[in-house]
């Protein structure tokens, strides 16, 4: 077999594509997956006020290794709220991008 037909074999289009509605309890799963990510930004709020109080009182009381955990936890607060509130987004993007892939 040569190699043309080896690479012509590796690129078969098996035709699948999303496709809006196609499954029972679509919206169900919407919803769940909404409510998911509710509880994961009210979880971020309640670290993200911890971490800011770790922070301070770490300031506050000279233990800098309380006070970098406090920065710490802020950051990856400010992360995980970036990823959580864009989610949709980052799923979107990723997915028209793979659409034009070839």
């Amino acid at each position: 077999m040569r190699l043309l037909e080896r690479t012509q074999n590796l690129a078969f289009d098996p035709g699948v594509t999303p496709k809006e509605g196609g499954l029972p309890g679509q919206q169900v799963l919407t919803d769940v997956v909404s409510s998911v990510n509710l509880f994961g930004i009210i979880a971020v709020v309640g670290a993200l006020c911890v971490s800011g109080a770790v922070w301070a009182w770490g300031n506050h009381s000279g233990s800098h290794q309380a006070e970098a955990n406090g920065k710490k936890g802020v950051v990856i607060c400010a992360g995980a709220a970036l990823l959580l509130g864009g989610a949709n987004g980052i799923v979107m993007f990723f997915s028209t991008m793979g659409t034009k892939i070839n």
